[in-house]
């Protein structure tokens, strides 16, 4: 249908928290290969997997090319690490709230395709997904951290992913981000996505509202309100 909107959800801080078990896992991952972890004030929030193992390691003057040639590997390393955190801390992976009422209305809609844009991995964010209980296979339409490492290339994929299972042309208007972090807000700016922000994760409602999204909730929970923002 020409209105049908395609919803696309970040992860970490927008559905779900994990208490840093990514970061953890990562960063050994990190230590295993290269030796370091990268400096603890780099912020995670808003990067994809692969950029945040490449800025940390550049920064440690770690060369691209070692990077590069390790990267895969490491990665693989990261998900058997995070598998490993989420499996004995079950209780550190909590879903946002608002969250299940939020997707179960959506998923009832024949206007709405739900998807997710996120910075993990995609069997990451599967490894996260589903310690929270929600099912990974209702998210139709995706980009992942592994489809490109710039955050604001996957909007482009995820549009070129929806037009293909569509078999039409998809607008950017089309298109519907909500994140909890100026990169979710900023990325898909180019091609003319609607942002939305939550301040589920480090920022604040106000923080979010400067970078001028079409809408910005302290959480998920007013379904009806989040609803309205999304097919504006």
């Amino acid at each position: 249908m020409a209105d049908m909107k395609v919803v696309l959800f970040d992860i970490d801080g927008t559905l779900l928290r994990t208490d840093g078990a990514g970061r953890r896992a990562l960063e050994r991952a990190l230590q295993e290969t290269f030796g370091a972890t990268g400096s603890p004030d780099y912020r995670y929030d808003g990067k994809t997997d692969r950029q945040i193992v490449r800025e940390q390691m550049q920064a440690m003057g770690v060369e691209s090319a070692r990077i590069a040639h390790h990267m895969d590997r490491l990665l693989e390393d990261y998900l058997q690490y995070l598998e490993a955190e989420l499996r004995d801390r079950p209780d550190q992976a909590v879903l946002c709230a608002g969250v299940m009422p939020l997707l179960e209305r959506l998923r009832s809609r024949e206007d709405v395709t739900l998807g997710l844009l996120t910075g993990n991995v995609r069997a990451g964010a599967q490894q996260k997904l589903r310690a929270v209980g929600v099912d990974f296979d209702q998210f139709i339409v995706n980009a992942f951290g592994c489809d490109h490492e710039h955050r604001p290339e996957l909007p482009g994929i995820a549009r070129k992913r929806a037009e293909d299972m569509l078999g039409r042309p998809v607008q950017g208007e089309q298109l519907v981000i909500i994140g909890d972090t100026p990169a979710d807000i900023h990325c898909g700016r180019s091609i003319g996505v609607r942002a939305i922000g939550v301040a589920t994760g480090h920022y604040s409602v106000e923080a979010l509202a400067e970078h001028v999204p079409a809408a910005v909730f302290a959480t998920l929970e007013d379904t009806d309100a989040v609803i309205q923002a999304m097919l504006a």
